[in-house]
């Protein structure tokens, strides 16, 4: 079993098909993607302390190799996510027996430490509003800013996420948009204006463009 199977789909925090209309009248390139890919499939899943879980165990890894790793850290806990106190006391030697990095080991006790403290806990992060929800995941060893995008697109369903981090979105703005280079985070934010409030819709239908690419 995975963490993903273990992971209970959560309701989206707007509505996906006014976003997709919205995305659509406000920038026609966007509209073309939009209506090539059609409606918008994203559904949240889990809550904000096995999400940083995953994401730190998939990190900077193919998905074969991660899924792999995956399988091995479960079957240390019985084929279930570890409760907070129980990672944070997880030894490198365990950890490593599943293929687990000395350095992310570190990060994952360190989501433990906090989760297990008080410091940080699912219910106030689901109702934190984005900022705040970056500021205080972003104190756990290992996890940036872009880790926080993903648990506020993917985890809490908020409407509003650009990733300006994510090499996929700025490759599909370079090929979108016609540009002639990469985009960084400030042209990036200026592309992105028109999509407000819908920031996150528009960056699933990018990360959606080499699919329809290659229709």
């Amino acid at each position: 079993m995975s963490i993903r199977s273990q992971m209970r789909r959560r309701a989206l925090g707007y509505d996906a098909a006014r976003a997709r209309r919205h995305l659509i009248k406000a920038d026609p390139v966007m509209a073309d993607i939009a209506r090539r890919a059609g409606p918008m499939e994203l559904v949240p899943r889990g809550t904000p302390y096995v999400s940083l879980v995953r994401a730190v165990l998939y990190q900077q890894l193919a998905g074969a190799a991660a899924a792999a790793i995956e399988r091995r850290f479960l079957a240390l806990y019985h084929g279930r996510v570890p409760a907070p106190s129980q990672l944070a006391q997880a030894t490198d030697e365990a950890l490593r027996a599943a293929g687990i990095s000395r350095q992310k080991a570190s990060y994952l006790r360190s989501i433990g430490e906090h989760f297990a403290s008080g410091r940080l806990d699912d219910r106030t992060l689901l109702r934190a509003d984005d900022d705040d929800v970056i500021a205080a995941v972003t104190q756990i060893k290992g996890v940036g800013r872009w880790t926080a995008d993903m648990l506020l697109m993917f985890c809490l369903g908020r409407p509003d996420v650009l990733p300006v981090g994510d090499y996929g979105i700025a490759s599909s703005m370079r090929r979108a948009y016609g540009l002639d280079h990469i985009p960084q985070a400030k042209e990036m934010l200026t592309i992105a204006e028109p999509w407000r409030p819908y920031r996150s819709a528009g960056s699933w239908y990018l990360w959606r463009l080499a699919d329809i690419l290659t229709m």
